[in-house]
């Protein structure tokens, strides 16, 4: 068989939303398919720190930040932070809009205060996934702080939500010629989340530009992914998996649906793709 490029997200694929541990299941079959000679790439919106406690399993490299910092083999391939006047144009729309924010620099994560809270109230949505993901993430696992530590580290992109998408009109509209907004499901609450993104890059582009460095055709890649900012990954893949229960445009776009990973998924994908 001919040598893959694998391409994972994390929460929800790899592991269960915001934790670092994944199933023994999908790191033995990570470990099978790289000793038969295929490359498995971490490829998640989280930020490099956020990250980097998954690594200890065994990965050949990393597209952190949505593609915004990728590094394989411990080289840097590429680094694109927002530069200072972005960064500070974003921050200041969403928060007169009062859009609640979290910020990913290359390293920390911060948030706004009051957002625990608003999540907390609203653990009755079922509809919106995104809400245990970040309730689950600030409160336990991946060290999210308070935006009152945020000392003006640089920022690769942003995790928002909304009451409604009202308050989006404005951002969107000043921002769109530099950024993409990548909303996931609309929550039958009202609430609406999200991420942006430079234009400079996606989880699609970091399957471009890891093949480029690699020599590797996009044809021989394999994307596995749960959530809207996804697609742009499954979409530029040789193949795309989606997990079973994840967004439901994401499912109809994927070549190929595998069990959610608490029941084994990642495993059950690579055996059925003769990747064991």
């Amino acid at each position: 068989m001919e040598q893959k490029l694998i391409f994972l997200d994390i929460d929800g694929t790899l592991t269960e939303p915001g934790k670092n541990v994944p199933p023994a299941s999908a790191v033995d079959a990570v470990t099978r398919a790289r000793e038969k000679g295929h490359k498995v790439v971490l490829c998640s919106g989280r930020n490099y720190g956020m990250l980097f406690p998954v690594m200890k399993y065994g990965f050949d490299g990393l597209a952190a930040s949505a593609g915004g910092y990728i590094e394989y083999n411990g080289q840097v391939v590429y680094d694109c932070p927002m530069n200072p006047e972005q960064q500070a144009r974003v921050l200041d729309i969403f928060k007169e809009s009062g859009i609640y924010r979290t910020i990913g620099g290359r390293n920390h994560s911060y948030t706004d205060e009051g957002f625990k809270e608003f999540l907390a109230e609203n653990m009755q949505s079922k509809a919106n996934s995104e809400l245990l993901r970040w309730r689950v993430q600030i409160e336990k696992e991946l060290g999210i702080h308070p935006m009152s530590e945020y000392d003006g580290e640089p920022i690769y992109g942003m995790a928002f939500m909304s009451r409604g998408a009202e308050r989006l009109k404005k951002p969107m509209q000043l921002l769109q010629e530099e950024f993409n907004f990548c909303i996931q499901d609309e929550d039958a609450c009202g609430i609406v989340n999200g991420e942006l993104s430079s234009k400079a890059f996606d989880k699609g582009k970091a399957v471009e530009r890891l093949c480029d460095f690699l020599g590797i055709s996009k044809e021989d890649t394999i994307a596995f992914g749960d959530s809207m900012n996804d697609m742009e990954m499954l979409e530029a893949a040789g193949t795309g998996v989606c997990m079973a229960g994840g967004s439901p445009s994401l499912m109809r776009t994927a070549d190929m649906v595998c069990p959610p990973v608490t029941e084994d998924g990642l495993y059950s994908a690579f055996e059925k793709l003769k990747l064991l």
